[in-house]
């Protein structure tokens, strides 16, 4: 009977939706009642043109409710939306890179004097002291490629990355690389032994500093279960949905024995690995309502799990460093910053996985580094993103905590 039709429910918006002060964020909603009678939204009258109708109103709040409203000779009908206010917002990015347990077996393997003598480590902090890079790496309790488990992680270095701490943090990931969708069939009590795992051992030899709750768990599907242990400590974004999706990367096979990395890059630029090739299996399969409101929208609030889902804005999607060519990457980079600002959302995402990064993987990027030190460059350089964790604040923005 009444509908608000330029906002939907959870939608973030910030001064690219609407005129900013420093008390209220003034918004037009729009919609359509469809009885003729007037509509109210939060109280106010709507200015009516037939069935349409218009007003502003001020958001006033992180988390606000709008209500639009109707009186019929039938009864009163309504509609009631949560609207976020990105107060202060500015261009951002955040930065995580997944799988980590390769240069944890090495330092615990070498013992060099200093952490940052690891080629890996040095790599990404030379990105940070170009680029201002802020990063989260996301581990694996078990490193399911050698011996090694995060308990042998000596503390020696806890210091170092202490010091380190304002750009680089560690977080959980899963216990370890394989199974793939390791939490899509699993227990609260599993889930949560495992999240323990990692974060005790961060705790151990990195301090509480170095810590960051997780924005994607690994494969990024997982039960509901799993969700709920999620959100109760704390979490408070996510990457897409926790819902099993069709998913694209490197096939098992590949990257347990090392494949063709030119043919993977290929099938995930065109969309091939991931892709459903009627109207019924994406409706099926691919979540058609949300997965489309981010390609356009790139963020959205959902009320009943008090978390935000982030996507890839812009025509090209996202960038995961180890599927996108290192030719490629300054021009997807431009696409998610552009499609970032058209969408008014204001933020970006880069990836990418740890082994790539390693001569004695299977799958070995021999530019993998540079690739990542690229999309810094192209998102934060460039493209004019200040580096965030999206784990603090609303999505890297603190101005509400400020």
């Amino acid at each position: 009977m009444i509908e608000i039709t330029n906002f939907r429910q959870g939608a973030v918006l910030n001064h690219n939706h609407g005129v900013e002060t420093e008390k209220a964020l003034t918004v037009t909603i729009q919609g359509v009642s469809r009885s003729g009678y007037p509509a109210y939204v939060n109280g106010i009258k709507a200015e009516m043109d037939g069935q349409n109708f218009s007003v502003d109103i001020d958001l006033t709040q992180k988390i606000n409710t709008v209500c639009a409203s109707t009186t019929t000779p039938y009864g009163t009908y309504s509609q009631e939306l949560t609207l976020v206010w990105d107060k202060k917002s500015f261009l951002r990015c955040n930065c995580y890179i997944d799988d980590h347990s390769f240069f944890f077996t090495d330092l615990a393997k070498e013992r060099p004097q200093k952490a940052f003598d690891h080629f890996y480590l040095k790599g990404l902090k030379n990105i940070h002291d170009k680029y201002g890079l802020k990063v989260t790496l996301n581990l694996f309790y078990h490193n399911d490629h050698f011996d090694f488990e995060l308990k042998d992680m000596p503390d020696i270095w806890k210091s170092e990355f202490i010091d380190n701490s304002d750009w680089m943090k560690f977080s959980f990931h899963s216990y370890s690389e394989f199974p793939d969708r390791p939490y899509l069939e699993t227990t609260r009590e599993e889930f949560a032994r495992d999240w323990d795992l990692v974060q005790s051992n961060i705790y151990r030899f990195a301090g509480e500093e170095c810590y960051i709750p997780p924005v994607v768990i690994h494969w990024a599907n997982i039960h509901p279960v799993a969700a709920q242990e999620y959100i109760a400590r704390g979490c408070r974004c996510y990457t897409h949905s926790m819902r099993a999706r069709v998913m694209g990367g490197p096939s098992l096979a590949d990257r347990q024995k090392g494949g063709n990395m030119n043919d993977v890059q290929a099938r995930s630029a065109s969309g091939a690995d991931k892709s459903c090739n009627s109207d019924a299996l994406q409706m099926h399969y691919g979540f058609a309502d949300e997965a489309s409101y981010l390609q356009k929208h790139g963020l959205y609030y959902d009320a009943g799990l008090g978390l935000f889902f982030f996507g890839r804005p812009g025509k090209l999607g996202g960038c995961c460093c180890n599927l996108v060519p290192l030719k490629d990457i300054p021009v997807r980079c431009r696409s998610m910053v552009d499609g970032a600002k058209e969408s008014g959302c204001n933020i970006v995402n880069i990836g990418s996985h740890e082994q790539y990064t390693f001569p004695y993987y299977a799958n070995y990027l021999p530019d993998h580094m540079q690739r990542i030190e690229e999309a810094a460059r192209c998102t934060l350089e460039v493209g004019g993103c200040k580096p965030v964790f999206f784990s603090e604040g609303l999505m890297g923005n603190t101005a509400w905590e400020d």
